[in-house]
């Protein structure tokens, strides 16, 4: 009688913990499941280690469990709401991307910064259908892993899109690779009737000389 009571019991705090962690996911936003980062990770594993606790040990009550994810929820809305306001905390949290291949040749500095080997470089090209790394102009490791390739196009340089401006600030950096200054993109922002840089949240320059630019919802 009693093995009947704890597999029902079981059962019960299984469904009630997968709903609970269904929904605590959703609230934590899509991003969460379909662009693993670190940090989303290492939140994954600790719900995934408080659920099996709770499943397995019926003698404690679910309060227990409940109470740690909910403060993983509130840490983890706060880190992305944050994200979205600064650049910074941005960068920090998630990581920058890094250019593996640039014009063509490959950064070995880059690779090495990031623990990555030529295995690692090959099989991920050749997983993006690229028959030879001679035939990338540029590959960019993203923060969620991935490898982003761009292959040479014929009889011309591949022009590696540069974002000028993101959440309405300036990319400095940016800025210097494409030789130009602030005082130039001011320019030829008034030229396109924008008189504000943080009413834009992105501006990037394309290899033609045009600048995209998608403005601030109202």
């Amino acid at each position: 009688m009693g093995v009947n009571v704890d597999i029902v019991t079981i059962a019960f705090r299984t469904v009630i913990i997968y709903f609970f962690l269904l929904l605590t996911l959703r609230m934590m936003g899509k991003r969460e499941i379909g662009d693993i980062s670190v940090l989303d990770f290492v939140v994954s594993i600790m719900f995934a280690e408080l659920a099996v606790i709770s499943i397995e040990d019926t003698k404690e009550p679910l309060i227990k469990t409940v109470i740690p994810i909910v403060i993983l929820l509130m840490i983890q809305v706060t880190l992305a709401f944050l994200s979205l306001k600064s650049e910074r905390v941005r960068h920090l949290l998630d990581g920058k991307p890094t250019f593996l291949i640039k014009n063509g040749q490959i950064d070995e500095k880059a690779m090495k910064k990031q623990r990555y080997n030529f295995d690692d470089l090959l099989t991920q090209i050749r997983q993006q259908n690229v028959k030879d790394i001679s035939d990338v102009e540029f590959a960019v490791l993203e923060p969620s892993g991935d490898l982003s390739v761009f292959e040479k196009e014929e009889g011309e340089q591949t022009f590696f899109p540069l974002p000028l401006i993101i959440d309405g600030k300036v990319q400095a950096d940016h800025l210097q690779k494409a030789k130009k200054d602030e005082l130039w993109l001011r320019r030829e922002l008034r030229k396109a009737g924008i008189m504000h840089i943080h009413d834009i949240s992105y501006c990037a320059l394309h290899g033609d000389g045009v600048l995209y630019i998608d403005l601030h919802d109202e």
